[in-house]
């Protein structure tokens, strides 16, 4: 099945945009997480065409999309009603099903939230927590600090920042995007067929750094570790500051919902890599202040809680998976959203 790529523009974004199936078919949209692009949705997408028009745009700022910038403040908005400027834009039949991979997982429970009357159902793969990434404990999402500390663009490891802006494709340095592909985006164990990683190592290497993308700008905190969220970029809109998906929970009707994650993911997870309190709690980070005022963000749980409030939803946990079911389980994954959105 032939995966076609191009740009479409809309009323807000000049959107890379990859397609593939019949148009007119019943759609379904694929989303995207933080450095990626649709080109990692390769593969599924072949899978689904049969049967749907399968749709997977880029993110601004991100893969072969227009750099613009992201405003932190409205959260995840700014994807999801560039979201909704390109189902309108293609015309795309309604209601339709929305795949949402990581970040993109908060994207598409926004489009929910803004447009439930468009949505048949949804697949959270390896979703973020509705709380946005860091800086939170308990299954409501209570900040841990008043300026949400420990969340935001100030929280990226600065070598993989510097190394993913010159372009860097080796792993001399374990920050390196290939090494941190390879160690993070799925199991260690894994690897991916190496011309395909290569091209996702490209997805990757396309998002663009800066204040105004990724990470995004930072402040400085009286609290531990010291950096809070900023106004711009990916990573202070997802930071708690400005992002809070709990509606999803209260939508009535309703959207059904498919939730795959792997058992071992070590991004979206309540032990995460990438948490700030997990780090301080394993010893790598100094000055930890404790369980008590700053312990690991329960991720997973805090998903989990917002979900059971809403109509039908089904976890699945994927055994031996990472961060990528539908890369490390791809005919498991496929055949579960195929069933799904049947």
């Amino acid at each position: 099945m032939t995966i076609s790529g191009s740009i479409v523009e809309t009323r807000r974004l000049k959107t890379w945009t990859r397609q593939a199936g019949l148009p007119g078919s019943p759609a379904v949209i694929l989303v995207h997480g933080n450095v990626s692009s649709g080109v990692f949705f390769e593969p599924l997408m072949e899978g689904l065409a049969a049967d749907h028009h399968v749709v997977a745009p880029d993110f601004r700022g991100y893969g072969g999309s227009e750099r613009k910038t992201i405003d932190a403040r409205r959260g995840v908005r700014d994807f999801s009603d560039d979201l909704a400027a390109l189902i309108d834009t293609l015309g795309l039949r309604l209601p339709l099903h929305l795949v949402g991979w990581s970040a993109g997982a908060g994207v598409v429970m926004q489009y929910a939230i803004d447009h439930p009357e468009n949505v048949a159902g949804i697949v959270l793969e390896s979703a973020m927590s509705p709380y946005g990434f860091g800086g939170t404990h308990g299954t409501d999402g209570t900040p841990n600090w008043p300026d949400h500390a420990g969340s935001g663009g100030g929280t990226v490891n600065p070598d993989f920042l510097r190394l993913l802006g010159e372009g860097n494709r080796g792993t001399a340095s374990p920050a390196s995007p290939l090494a941190t592909l390879r160690a993070f985006y799925t199991r260690p164990e894994f690897r991916l067929d190496p011309a395909f990683e290569e091209r996702c190592l490209t997805g990757m290497l396309d998002t663009k750094t800066g204040d105004d993308v990724y990470p995004g700008d930072m402040t400085a905190s009286e609290h531990w570790p010291g950096v809070a969220p900023g106004m711009t970029g990916m990573n202070n809109a997802i930071s708690p500051r400005h992002l809070d998906l709990s509606a999803f929970g209260a939508l009535r009707p309703a959207p059904r919902v498919l939730w795959i994650r792997g058992d071992s993911d070590q991004i979206v997870s309540d032990t995460s890599m990438f948490d700030f309190g997990y780090l301080g709690k394993l010893g790598a980070l100094p000055g930890w202040p404790g369980d008590e005022i700053f312990p690991p963000q329960p991720m997973v749980s805090q998903l989990r809680a917002i979900l059971e409030r809403g109509g039908t939803y089904r976890e699945v946990v994927y055994e031996a998976c990472g961060h990528s079911p539908h890369l490390e389980q791809a005919d498991r994954f496929l055949t579960d959203v195929r069933e799904f959105v049947r």
